[in-house]
């Protein structure tokens, strides 16, 4: 493009560009901006199967009935759209672009995507564990190295911008979504929010081969009313700066360059329409700079679900009024915001604010001076070998071994030498998770798979169920069991089913949430049959979401907590089985025995577990920061650098941790601070802090935990945020259990 105008320059400074480019444009261009579409494919598949009526309740397919391909196109040659999501392939998105080439002022489309761990959306892409098992590594390096790849495969295809991280506090488990985000602690989640964010973006936001960020949900999705996706959220003022927050704050500290808000309401306000949310909160208090997206279709559900607007047109106004950005998706919002604008209910000056936000992350992504992506790179650097090691590396570390029995594992290939496998998630993609399409076979390690793989010299009998929990059936559990007596012992693969591609039957993800967190179907069944044959069973689940088996874990001598562990997870289960790998992950969200007990988290208030149940057992089935190894590692004393300090000052914490087993092993060290008595109750205990170290058997490391006044600091009884005078108990250990912390005393003065 030759530069006639300030705005094609590349040497101007980005500012300027914006400032001449905003000025040039007319009242229409600039709504297009703000508004998406889905993508050209994506509207002629949806069209197909489904109906318009069920398109409005779709969370997950699009079309235009009145505005086929056809007119999308043409208006993006009129310059009437500035953006697309679900644009899966190199060639549909260099075709759109050329389209909007040929508009009056060529300004370039911004192409969204559901990245969420790999491009999954896109076929042939590396799919990594899903976000829950990322958080069970406590790995943030390798996490923000798996985002920067994933944005690499994200440029490839020719999108900029992922919908992700998912910074939501998880504290129901019945919520489908709970695999999406990192976990139940807020500081926790928080770290692998900013890990993730680092990994997309850079400091500018700019580059070639960085894509934004988008922290979401804003705010409080992740504990909806009966753990159902979108319900209301009311929550106390408190509540939401100590746990939902704090999350959010740390990822615009990151520089995030977009944020999305959330289906549900607050307090009775719906999210999108939520100006103390979006403007008071979040640009004014927390300091964001960037733009804010809507999620899917949910200004209209103002008007038809939550019905705080008459019209759509009212919804409209209403979102934009309070701080919306840009608008996910359909052409309704385009037209009525110009009429909007020319009857004088919105300002050209607000609509100023949103698209010269959008308009600098387009100069930001070098998208002016080339919008178009090599086709022929495409093969190169989706799915490359780095980015698989990547994904093995990290499928590794994100395994829970969460009960070891007499030392049962890892497996003796000598000693069992005829294995059963079987179960419903033993043999199929069900270990990729939410937000992953069907990938190629030849790029995806199932669990049998992996199985074979690593120990070729081991017979591997498969007892296969299908991928569909709901239609187990009790002749598959009879010949599984029937099989059982003729093999050394049995690897059984159970849990959730969370492929969006058979929505309608999956059981966890995106819209999936359950009044229980039982097995579904015949699993528990399965389970029980194999164990009564009296053969050694091993139990491995393949899940997004915490699930109650407590018989299980009361009765199975080996259980491995897997999660969705993403393109290689099988080959990783196979290795921390078979012992190739030390398993090293911990649990980054609390395990309850029963749905009864939800919420249940570590971070609780004294008083919510005062009393134990009157049937059945009060504690959690595995804490949070729970998980085992193949070594044993000693503590050490705690040694505090100072018993007192002022409120401006630090003390550091110190301990020797020693590997006394005969593995090397990686341990994840947790930091966790007691507010021994304050203005108002605080919980028993909260993470500060965590280090993940590596030792070689006999070998001793000293891990130092600096407390500084970030991580004393609440909310007193005036609300006011900062340091309280008074004791404050240190904990440093293996998990957030009592019996695993070591503890010592401080004082602030």
């Amino acid at each position: 493009m030759s530069a006639q105008y300030i705005y094609q320059d590349a040497k101007q400074p980005v500012e300027k560009r914006v400032e001449d480019l905003l000025g040039r444009m007319s009242l229409e261009e600039k709504v297009a901006q703000m508004n998406q579409y889905v993508g050209l494919e994506h509207m002629k598949k949806a069209a197909f199967e489904i109906s318009p009526e069920e398109m409005k309740k779709s969370h997950a397919m699009g079309f235009y009935a009145d505005y086929p391909p056809a007119k999308i196109e043409e208006m993006t040659k009129q310059g009437m759209v500035g953006s697309f999501l679900h644009v899966v392939s190199a060639e549909e998105a260099n075709y759109l672009q050329s389209l909007a080439l040929q508009s009056r002022l060529k300004i370039p489309l911004i192409m969204g995507i559901d990245a969420v761990h790999g491009n999954g959306m896109v076929r042939g892409t590396t799919i990594y564990p899903t976000c829950i098992g990322q958080a069970a590594s406590f790995n943030p390096a390798l996490v923000e190295k798996m985002s920067h790849e994933t944005a690499l495969e994200m440029r490839a295809t020719g999108t900029h911008w992922t919908f992700t991280p998912n910074v939501e506090v998880a504290r129901d488990a019945r919520w489908g979504r709970v695999g999406e985000t990192f976990g139940e602690d807020p500081f926790l989640v928080s770290k692998m929010g900013v890990a993730t964010i680092k990994g997309f973006q850079n400091e500018s936001n700019a580059g070639a081969d960085f894509v934004l960020a988008c922290a979401k949900h804003l705010i409080g999705g992740s504990q909806p009313l009966n753990g159902v996706n979108g319900a209301p959220f009311d929550v106390s003022e408190r509540t939401m700066r100590e746990v939902f927050l704090p999350p959010f704050q740390a990822c615009v500290d990151a520089g995030a360059a977009t944020v999305m808000t959330a289906h549900n309401e607050l307090n009775g306000i719906p999210c999108h329409g939520n100006k103390y949310l979006m403007d008071d909160i979040l640009r004014k208090e927390l300091g964001f700079k960037g733009f804010i997206v809507s999620d899917w279709m949910d200004i209209e559900r103002m008007q038809d679900y939550h019905k705080v607007s008459e019209t759509l047109k009212d919804a409209f106004f209403l979102s934009v009024d309070a701080g919306m950005d840009l608008h996910m998706h359909g052409p309704d919002f385009y037209f009525d915001v110009i009429k909007l604008v020319q009857e004088g209910k919105l300002t050209e000056a607000r609509i100023n604010e949103s698209v010269r936000k959008i308009l600098e992350s387009k100069f930001r992504l070098g998208l002016f001076e080339n919008p178009y992506v090599n086709v022929a790179n495409v093969n190169k650097i989706l799915y490359n070998k780095n980015h698989q090691q990547t994904a093995l590396d990290l499928a590794r570390q994100s395994i829970v071994l969460l009960k070891n029995e007499n030392n049962l594992l890892p497996l003796d290939s000598k000693k069992y030498k005829k294995v059963l496998v079987t179960g419903p998630n033993a043999n199929n993609q069900s270990i990729l998770g939410d937000w992953a399409l069907e990938q190629p076979e030849a790029n995806v390690v199932t669990i049998y798979q992996g199985l074979k793989q690593v120990r070729p010299d081991v017979k591997f009998n498969l007892c296969e169920f299908g991928w569909n929990l709901r239609t187990m059936k009790q002749e598959q559990v009879d010949k599984a069991i029937g099989m059982a007596k003729d093999n050394d012992l049995v690897i059984v693969v159970v849990g959730e089913n969370s492929m969006r591609y058979q929505w309608k039957d999956k059981t966890c993800g995106e819209n999936s949430d359950r009044y229980d967190i039982n097995l579904v179907g015949l699993q528990q069944e399965l389970v029980e049959g194999l164990y009564n044959m009296g053969v050694p069973v091993v139990v491995v689940l393949v899940n997004g979401r915490p699930l109650s088996t407590e018989w299980i874990a009361n009765n199975v001598p080996a259980l491995l907590e897997a999660w969705e562990p993403g393109s290689l997870g099988g080959q990783a289960t196979a290795e921390i089985l078979f012992g190739d790998v030390n398993p090293s992950a911990k649990l980054p969200i609390t395990i309850p025995r029963h749905s009864g007990q939800i919420q249940t988290y570590y971070n609780y208030k004294f008083t919510s577990k005062w009393f134990k149940y009157a049937t059945g057992n009060s504690t959690p089935l595995f804490d949070f920061g729970y998980g085992l190894s193949y070594t044993s590692f000693k503590y050490g004393e705690m040694k505090l650098s100072a018993k007192e300090i002022a409120k401006d000052g630090s003390v550091v914490a110190s301990i020797d941790i020693t590997n006394i087993g005969k593995k090397q092993g990686d341990e994840v060290v947790q930091l966790y601070i007691t507010d021994n008595y304050s203005s108002a109750t605080r919980p028993v205990k909260e993470l500060k802090d965590f280090a993940r170290i590596s030792l070689n058997p006999g070998e001793t490391k000293t891990v130092e935990f600096n407390i500084t006044p970030d991580k004393l600091s609440y909310y007193d009884a005036k609300m006011n945020y900062g340091v309280e005078a008074g004791a404050f108990t240190v904990h440093i250990g293996s998990s957030s259990r009592t019996a695993d912390l070591k503890k010592e005393e401080f004082i602030v003065r």
